[in-house]
């Protein structure tokens, strides 16, 4: 039986919650890239790649199994070995992995940084997205405050490169050391207990497994019993009450502002001491730019040895958004009109010596000659040359103001 040949082929459409980019948010988006790639080279962080798929175990055993991300939102699926594997929906857990079976231990402290795709099965939304990007920075190796004020610092000389410092406030707190926080936690698990059944049905299934996530509650049922929770403050040993005072000790003398936000916190048991996070109200409702904290436990929870570590990371695309419209000049250096076919030669040694010298520069040699120049001044750029002929001479001629236009002439006129 033939087929129709008539018959429409239906168009492939992409998977719900991704995007492609092209143009003003691709632009933005390279720009927070490359920004971040030239602050972290500063503060002597090194570039890292871990795999997009890890086995499954990796997030189960590092976010808790508990949690909304292992248990509603991992891409996790059986290869042809049957191995369960599933696509990384963080950079931590990974890192921490590379760093037990690699041996990178003998490196400590080691300062690296990433960025690259994430996967999370939930719903989309403006700046949330189920393939999404991050920046990420992790210290792996060192228990001293100081790797966390100098993280902190970090990101914030990143937000003010970027130009989007204003309106986001970096808000703090202290989970304290080990001791401090199994304090905090019975006392928590009291408090909560008491008011069990005046708790939402999450809050009560947090309660028996991680009780210090009703503190961060957004059901309106248990905010006045999460508010009304004792504070760790209380609780804090001398230890981690220097910890954190020499954290903040840092930010001071780095001139970085910051709040205390008591109710900040971290549900699983690997997370020490800092917890932090820069929020705005730019995107709408409150949210994260950049967030992390230090998790002293999470290498040992893998199966390594004791290891103390701090990290962050940032949404790309939330960050991107953030930028000002004229942050970023798409403008080319110079664009070159053949008005002559039989100056080619010479327009293209334009053209070369200037991608040479390091100027963007496009060439416009097609269609009619007469065109040529009105569509190269359609083309954004600094400067615009034409080459053609006058008199039967060689003409050239270079339009544009600025310290680039005027390094752009004097490069097609040593010619």
């Amino acid at each position: 039986m033939s087929k129709d040949k008539s018959a429409k082929i239906a168009t492939p459409q992409p998977v719900r919650g991704t995007q492609d980019m092209l143009g003003d948010f691709a632009d933005r988006f390279q720009h927070v890239v490359d920004t971040f790639d030239r602050v972290r080279r500063l503060y002597g962080y090194k570039r890292i790649e871990v795999p997009v798929i890890e086995p499954t175990a990796v997030f189960a055993r590092s976010l808790g199994e508990t949690t909304d991300v292992v248990s509603k939102e991992m891409y996790s699926f059986d290869d042809r070995g049957g191995e369960s594997i599933t696509l990384r929906p963080e950079f931590t857990a990974g890192i921490a992995r590379a760093y037990v079976t690699n041996g990178w231990q003998q490196y400590a402290p080691l300062k690296v940084a990433t960025h690259g795709p994430l996967f999370r099965y939930e719903r989309p939304q403006k700046g949330r997205y189920r393939q999404f990007h991050q920046l990420d920075a992790e210290v792996l190796g060192s228990d001293s405050p100081l790797a966390d004020a100098e993280l902190l610092v970090f990101a914030d000389q990143l937000l003010k490169e970027l130009g989007i410092s204003e309106g986001v406030t970096l808000t703090l707190n202290t989970l304290g050391d080990a001791e401090s926080r199994d304090a905090w936690r019975t006392a928590l698990v009291d408090h909560f207990e008491a008011h069990r059944g005046e708790l939402s049905e999450d809050s009560l299934a947090r309660l028996d497994k991680n009780p210090m996530r009703i503190l961060d509650s957004k059901d309106p049922k248990d905010r006045p019993i999460a508010d009304s929770a004792p504070d760790i403050d209380a609780y804090l040993t001398a230890e981690a009450r220097d910890f954190f005072g020499a954290v903040t000790a840092g930010l001071d003398a780095a001139g970085v502002a910051w709040e205390r936000n008591a109710r900040l916190v971290r549900g699983l048991d690997y997370y020490r001491h800092t917890a932090f996070e820069f929020v705005t109200d730019r995107l709408g409702a409150q949210g994260t730019v950049l967030g992390g904290g230090r998790y002293d436990g999470l290498i040992e929870a893998l199966g390594g040895p004791p290891t103390p570590a701090v990290g962050w990371a940032a949404g790309i695309e939330r960050l991107a958004m953030l930028l000002a419209d004229d942050i970023i000049d798409t403008r080319l250096d110079a664009v070159i009109a053949l008005e002559d076919d039989a100056r080619l030669a010479l327009a293209m040694q334009a053209l070369t010596a200037l991608r040479g010298s390091g100027f963007s520069a496009e060439i416009v040699a097609t269609g009619s000659p007469r065109k040529r120049f009105d569509k190269a001044a359609k083309i954004p750029a600094q400067a615009l040359v034409s080459v053609g002929t006058r008199d039967d001479a060689v003409h050239i001629n270079v339009r544009g103001d600025g310290d680039r236009a005027k390094a752009v002439e004097a490069i097609v006129r040593a010619l």
